[in-house]
């Protein structure tokens, strides 16, 4: 007993200190005021329109929505339910699975690491997580954030694939994620093609632990969340009481709305188990616009997309996909494709789902300065995105 309440002191007082030291970079983050920008009378009323037609057309139960403009927070809110059976609405504080959006933190903090020399991007793996076995080839943490690594993804798309449906809980998560893949055969030479890896992230997690000497959940929180005012953002553990987490939904074929299988992803927190919320995603990009949280040389880095050796197209950098806007082939921007995007040059909206099932061929809009839509295209993407003008917008949904 007393040992349960000296962990708990522990624990409280941990708490006590970070909200201590939140509430001092908090005071630093540009959000609106009274004498900030905030978002135009006239946008608001054409987000919130279409956001309703996105909900009435997908009947997903909740969305929540965030704008940073010219590197300012201006606007977030909720949209429907975050619980349908105990009737909670969804609000800007809901926490959603970022799912592959936890690849962009992962990635931060690794290139976190790169800047103060305590990660050798080029280096093979094993230096910094030596529990992952020799290949036949050396692996370099580059080549696992780029997906050229040749570490497999799902085995299949089954919800009956323990890797996709895990039920299992696991208190080591980094070691108990690289037990699902690390024996298993390379699908190609690193290197040489595109092979798109949740699993692969794991591995970067634990080069993250090996290089930083801290547990990978930590060294988040302490240089990525805390920095930014992520105050909401943590892992998504099935044994904690989180509040403002919403509850997660399905669909039927017939298109009725329903409680999603469960899913334990503790085996997958670097590359699809954090839990975050519109709001904080939107601190998250001011902090990285504002170069914050790394340099801006290295988030330049991060958006070059590699080049396989075998000479097939590949547009994912070291933390998403780029693509490229409409007759500009200067500026990265992130496109609506298969991955889900945070933000880019072209800041945009990222739909955070609680369908476990996503519905394809979504209408999506590119937005220019004033608001007015100048592209509308049917896409089969996974994901409903919103790009305002440069500099502009964030979004985020259920």
């Amino acid at each position: 007993m007393k040992r349960h309440q000296n962990s708990v002191l522990r624990l409280f007082s941990a708490r006590l200190l970070n909200t201590a030291l939140l509430l001092a970079v908090l005071s630093a983050t540009r959000f609106s005021s009274a004498q900030e920008p905030k978002l135009s009378p006239e946008k608001q009323p054409q987000i919130e329109a279409a956001i309703s037609k996105f909900m009435a057309s997908t009947h997903v139960p909740g969305l929540s929505a965030a704008v940073v403009e010219d590197g300012w927070f201006e606007w977030a809110a909720g949209f429907g339910m975050a619980d349908l059976e105990n009737n909670v609405p969804a609000t800007e504080h809901t926490l959603y699975r970022l799912a592959s959006i936890s690849k962009s933190l992962t990635a931060t903090a690794a290139m976190q690491l790169f800047e103060r020399g305590q990660l050798d991007l080029d280096a093979p793996v094993q230096k910094y997580c030596p529990s992952f076995p020799q290949k036949p080839w050396p692996i370099t943490t580059r080549q696992v954030m780029g997906h050229l690594s040749g570490i497999r993804h799902y085995k299949s798309g089954s919800q009956d694939d323990p890797e996709v449906g895990n039920t299992k809980h696991f208190e080591k998560q980094i070691e108990a994620g690289l037990n699902f893949f690390k024996e298993d055969p390379l699908l190609s030479q690193p290197g040489t093609q595109f092979h798109y890896s949740t699993h692969g992230f794991t591995l970067v997690g634990c080069v993250i632990e090996g290089a930083s000497g801290s547990r990978y959940v930590d060294f988040l929180r302490q240089n990525v969340f805390l920095p930014a005012g992520m105050a909401q953002t943590q892992f998504d553990d099935r044994f904690a009481v989180i509040p403002y987490r919403t509850r997660f939904y399905d669909k039927t074929e017939s298109g009725v709305v329903r409680n999603a299988d469960f899913l334990d992803s503790s085996y997958k927190i670097p590359g699809g188990g954090w839990l975050s919320s519109a709001e904080d995603m939107a601190r998250f990009e001011v902090a990285m616009v504002d170069d914050k949280l790394i340099r801006r040389a290295t988030r330049n880095l991060m958006w070059t997309a590699l080049k396989p050796t075998d000479g097939s197209q590949d547009d994912y950098a070291l933390w998403r996909p780029v693509t490229r806007a409409a007759g500009d082939r200067s500026h990265p921007v992130v496109g609506a494709g298969q991955f889900p995007p945070v933000w880019s040059w072209i800041e945009l909206g990222a739909i955070l789902r609680q369908f476990r099932s996503f519905p394809r061929h979504l209408q999506w809009k590119v937005w220019r300065r004033g608001g007015l839509p100048f592209e509308q295209r049917q896409c089969n993407t996974q994901r409903f995105d919103f790009l305002l003008n440069p500099h502009q917008f964030l979004l985020f949904d259920s």
